[in-house]
């Protein structure tokens, strides 16, 4: 089993179509990985009949010389999108039992692609959290363990902690993720895994439960940033069924990936250097910056002068289409119903227990930012900020190819760490955040470790739709880093 899961996606592919390996074989492999793994907690739902018998069917199909671009490739699927038939929960208990009869978008794409789905991963409750440890089913465990205190449970990050710990511990070939302010690239930076989050309207929202709707936007979890790209090609497309899926044509992902950065201007922005930053972020940053200047990029200084509002901006927007979105969970229709004395009482006590605390916080947030007599003085003043942060960004890429940031502040933190602190928590977000609310394409690749032996990554974002040059970028950084560490859980695999 060892040597088939030392496959990344794009070996897979290349050794299912040669017919030097089955789905079949490589189904059953991750399959009895996802059980050797299961105090990672990453999955709430394994689908293992429904994988063999997809993995069955890709065999036939790449028997008789048919296939898609990711026939037989067993992935999970982040227990956001709704799947037709398998239990969506979105790691909330007001979503007990709820079993869509329809499939998402995205996913429908990856299965008329051929992929196999494992499972459904393990999330923060409606993807609001840093850390996913907001779950109802408790939280997943990276597979990374710090080398000063091998004991301690660490987070995967969020909300897309299950989707990264799936990948980092080898229960997963790839998965899906959603970023609305980091969700992707935050989990990525600390499992150490290439997570990637597309230009807004790159890939479809239909048929994923909604967070923030102007912010959500599913991507790629992978090994690699050539696995980021096969991906996201079978994920992305326009999709009429979603008023914001852009009917921008996808380019071919992989034909630039290797063409290096000699010639590019890559941007530095001043103001991702904050206040207190851990000098192992700092140090990350500047390997990054040399590697990109080696490869024969041009390092250029550029200024993102909004960025201090972004965070503010952020935790003022994502609530306010929060508190809209949660509204239709009232127990009337679908999932958990607490009965009252009233209607009323019925929507209280429904939501009340349905919802965990964080949900319920941001629910209140956005509920107050949109209140008569406070509309105008925060939902309106953050969205003013929103469109100045984006013209920051349009101005620096009149000038740049790319930017290179970090990802996040700092390696991964213990499990419980910072849930009485919930604006620390927000922090995580401090370097992802203003590319989402400009609607930007950004890759997290791993660049290295920090001094307690834990991941590190390195932010590239681009300009809208320009997801070939993040890729390109991101591939030179992957190249130079030469990231081959493991997490010990996987020594002997």
């Amino acid at each position: 089993m060892a040597g088939i899961l030392d496959l990344d996606l794009v070996a897979a592919r290349d050794a299912l179509r040669a017919r030097e390996i089955s789905s079949t074989e490589l189904t059953s492999a991750y399959l009895s990985r996802i059980e050797a793994t299961a105090d990672l907690n990453a999955y709430i739902t394994v689908t293992a009949d429904r994988a063999r018998a997809m993995a069955k069917a890709s065999d036939e199909r790449l028997a008789s010389g048919e296939g898609g671009a990711l026939e037989g490739l067993p992935i999970a699927v982040k227990d956001l999108f709704c799947t037709e038939g398998v239990l969506t929960t979105a790691a909330s208990h007001i979503l007990d039992g709820f079993k869509p009869t329809y499939e998402s978008t995205v996913t429908a794409n990856l299965w008329g692609a051929g992929a196999v789905m494992l499972g459904k991963t393990n999330l923060d409750e409606f993807a609001m959290g840093s850390s996913s440890a907001t779950s109802f089913y408790g939280p997943p465990v990276n597979p990374w363990r710090g080398a000063q205190d091998s004991e301690t449970k660490l987070v995967p990050g969020g909300s897309s902690g299950g989707s990264a710990a799936a990948v980092s511990g080898w229960a997963a070939l790839a998965a899906t993720g959603t970023d609305t302010g980091g969700s992707i690239r935050q989990p990525a930076s600390l499992t150490g895994i290439v997570g990637m989050k597309p230009s807004y309207g790159r890939c479809s929202r239909w048929g994923i439960v909604a967070f923030a709707s102007s912010l959500d936007q599913a991507g790629p979890m992978t090994r690699t940033v050539h696995d980021a790209a096969v991906m996201l090609s079978a994920m992305a497309g326009h999709d009429p069924k979603d008023s914001t899926s852009a009917a921008e044509p996808l380019p071919d992902l992989e034909a630039t990936l290797d063409s290096g950065v000699k010639g590019l201007r890559i941007g530095v922005p001043a103001e991702y250097r904050v206040d207190g930053m851990p000098a192992e972020i700092s140090e990350i940053w500047a390997k990054g910056i040399a590697w990109l200047k080696d490869a024969g990029a041009e390092i250029v200084d550029i200024a993102l002068p909004h960025t201090r509002y972004a965070l503010a901006t952020y935790y003022i927007i994502a609530p306010a289409e929060a508190s809209s979105n949660l509204a239709r969970y009232d127990g009337v229709r679908y999932g958990l119903r607490v009965d009252g004395g009233s209607l009323d009482e019925m929507y209280a006590n429904t939501r009340g227990e349905g919802f965990g605390a964080e949900v319920q916080r941001r629910v209140l947030i956005g509920t107050y930012v949109l209140s008569a007599g406070y509309y105008d003085a925060y939902y309106r003043k953050a969205q003013r900020v929103r469109s100045l942060i984006r013209r920051d960004f349009d101005e620096a890429f009149g000038e740049v190819d790319a930017i290179l940031t970090p990802t996040a502040p700092s390696d991964a933190f213990a499990i419980g760490a910072n849930e009485d602190d919930p604006v620390k928590m927000y922090l995580n977000d401090v370097f992802t955040v203003p590319a989402s609310l400009a609607g930007l394409p950004g890759l997290s690749v791993p660049a290295g470790l920090s001094a307690r032996g834990l991941p590190l990554g390195l932010q590239v974002l681009g300009r809208m739709f320009d997801e070939p040059m993040v890729l390109r970028v991101g591939r030179a950084i992957e190249k130079a880093a030469a990231f081959s560490a493991r997490p010990a859980m996987l020594e002997g695999v």
